[in-house]
C-alpha cells in the first residue's frame, strides 16, 4: 500500500472516513442517551477544567462565542451546567458541572468504552498500539507545523503513551 504514488492521498481520506463514520455511530449509540455530540463533547471538556469562563471555553474549542453560549443555555436548561459569575470580575461567567452532570459522564464513560470495544474488535492489541502511535506522531507533527503547541488543555483522548520519535523529533529541532 505505501508504494503506491496516491497513498498519502487514501491515508487521509481513511482517517477522514474513519473518524466521520466514528462520529455517526456514536451518535446512534448514544441518541438514547437523549444528549447531541456537541452538547456531550461540551460537557466533557467543561468536566475536566470546571469553572472555566465562559469566553475562554469558546476559545479552548475553537467554537464561536454565540454558539458555546447556546450549548451551555442547552446544557444549564437540562442541569447539566451551571454558570456562576467569577467573584473577582462580574464580566465573567464561570461553567460548572453539576452533580447530574457527574452522574451523567459515569454513563457516558460507560457507553464509550462499550462502542469503543466494538469499533476494535477482531483487531489486535500491538496493532492498535502501533495505529495509536502513528496517529499521535501525525498529530504532532501537524501541530509542529502551526505553531508547535497543543491549544491549552488539549489532551489526548485515551491514555496511549505517547511515540518515543516525539522526544527525538525535539532533541533534533
Amino acid at each position: 500500500m505505501a508504494d503506491q504514488p496516491d497513498w498519502d492521498l487514501r491515508l487521509g481520506y481513511l482517517i477522514h472516513d474513519v473518524s466521520r463514520l466514528r462520529r455517526m455511530m456514536f451518535d446512534r449509540a448514544l441518541a438514547p442517551l437523549g444528549i447531541t455530540r456537541s452538547q456531550w463533547w461540551v460537557l466533557a471538556f467543561i468536566s475536566r477544567k470546571d469553572g472555566l469562563p465562559q469566553v475562554q471555553l469558546a476559545n479552548e474549542l475553537d467554537v464561536g462565542k454565540v454558539a458555546v453560549g447556546a450549548l451551555i443555555d442547552r446544557l444549564e436548561t437540562s442541569g447539566f451546567v451551571i454558570r456562576q459569575v467569577d467573584p473577582v470580575d462580574r464580566r465573567i461567567k464561570r461553567v460548572y458541572v453539576t452533580k447530574q452532570a457527574r452522574g451523567f459522564l459515569e454513563k457516558l464513560r460507560k457507553e464509550t468504552d462499550k462502542f469503543n470495544e466494538r469499533i476494535v474488535n477482531g483487531i489486535d492489541r500491538k496493532e492498535l498500539e502501533g495505529a495509536a502511535e502513528a496517529l499521535l506522531a501525525m498529530k504532532h507533527n501537524l501541530l509542529a507545523m502551526s505553531d508547535g503547541t497543543e491549544a491549552e488543555g488539549e489532551e489526548d483522548e485515551e491514555d496511549v503513551p505517547r511515540p518515543k520519535t516525539r522526544k527525538k523529533r525535539r532533541a533534533a529541532a
